[in-house]
């Protein structure tokens, strides 16, 4: 006897993924508005360093003074950049004493206020730099340029709770790999909330989480983490390694692996040894940056033998493997066929993606 056919639920229209008028709407309701992970906190401890970045257009200016702060990256008088940044998306530095605008030398404390004007008078108690929201969790730090209601933790939801014991604050990142993939955000964040994909994918991954392809990815715990093969605890060519398991995991922790999607732009990627943690930067409707970072504690960090390439390697094939697939699935929306595409039972979790979009650029 046949089985019933499985409902399947559409996905956005494909012009969502292909036309910059609905990027526009997502930078206004989403990006600017939501609490958009810009990375980790290192490099950014000491007194006068800063890191600017760019947020769909908007060049932010990360600054510490005796706390964290978020500032437009434009002079109050004139509205030159602080610090100039031509066809650059981020980089770093360090401020000496305060933050002065090239122009006409308007100079600023660290804390933003207007310190001096040269050869003019001028309130400068209302004249400060235009300051961003900020938090921090796990030792990410978060923006966001629109104020709301919402609060980081809200935003959060059950991610804090599902990776409460991960030392994610103490963990250093031990190697850094930048990707430019030829896709929309959206497709990304889609292909990393299912794994319908994995089997047919990534043979080296299934290899190690066999999970990943019986009955195609379905019923995975994410939350009490997937368990992986006998013998492997980690996410490596041989899933093993000699690091030893974070502190404070529990049973399951370290032999399984979690997963989490911190929207609009966190991916966070956990064995009981690494963390591999990606920050999405959405360039154009067909580009998105990714930015993956290798966390590691560092008490293994200091061990003379360290060495992350076992994990990092692992990672680049199966991220490479993802990118591709990503871009094929850009490439093909382009169809003059393509309509829209669909959600399998299995991509319940993709189809919150759909949810998450719609609602945002539906508020008022």
């Amino acid at each position: 006897m046949n089985s019933s056919p499985h409902k399947l639920e559409e996905t956005l229209p494909g012009d969502h993924y292909l036309d910059s008028e609905h990027l526009l709407r997502e930078r206004d309701r989403i990006f600017h508005r939501e609490w958009f992970c810009v990375g980790r906190m290192e490099g950014l401890e000491q007194k006068g360093a800063y890191r600017l970045v760019n947020i769909l257009g908007e060049s932010i200016l990360l600054v510490r003074d005796s706390e964290l702060h978020a500032f437009h990256n434009v002079c109050r008088h004139r509205g030159a950049e602080l610090v100039p940044s031509p066809g650059v998306d981020e980089q770093q530095g360090q401020f000496v004493a305060g933050i002065r605008c090239s122009y006409h030398s308007w100079n600023y404390a660290l804390n933003g206020k207007l310190h001096s004007t040269p050869h003019l008078q001028v309130d400068k108690s209302c004249l400060g730099l235009h300051e961003a929201e900020l938090d921090t969790w796990g030792g990410f730090i978060f923006v966001r340029l629109i104020s709301g209601s919402a609060t980081l933790a809200d935003s959060l939801a059950g991610a804090a709770t599902n990776l409460r014991r991960y030392p994610l604050a103490d963990l250093h990142t031990a190697r850094r790999i930048e990707y430019s993939v030829d896709a929309n955000w959206k497709v990304i964040l889609e292909n990393y909330n299912e794994c319908y994909h994995c089997a047919g994918v990534h043979p080296e991954l299934c290899r190690i989480v066999p999970a990943f392809r019986k009955n195609g990815g379905a019923d995975l715990d994410w939350e009490n983490g997937v368990e992986q093969k006998a013998g492997t605890n980690t996410f490596t060519m041989s899933g093993t390694t000699r690091r030893q398991p974070f502190p404070g995991l529990d049973d399951n922790e370290k032999i399984r692996h979690k997963g989490e999607l911190v929207y609009p732009n966190l991916m966070l990627s956990l064995s009981m040894d690494h963390v591999a943690a990606f920050t999405l930067w959405p360039r154009s409707p067909h580009r998105t940056d990714i930015i993956c970072d290798f966390l590691f504690h560092p008490d293994e960090i200091q061990r003379p033998d360290f060495d992350p390439a076992d994990a990092v390697e692992f990672w680049d094939l199966v991220n490479q493997q993802d990118w591709r697939i990503c871009e094929s699935v850009q490439r093909g929306m382009q169809s003059k066929m393509f309509k829209t595409g669909f959600y399998g039972p299995m991509e319940d979790w993709s189809l919150d993606i759909r949810n998450y979009v719609r609602n945002r650029l539906n508020k008022d």
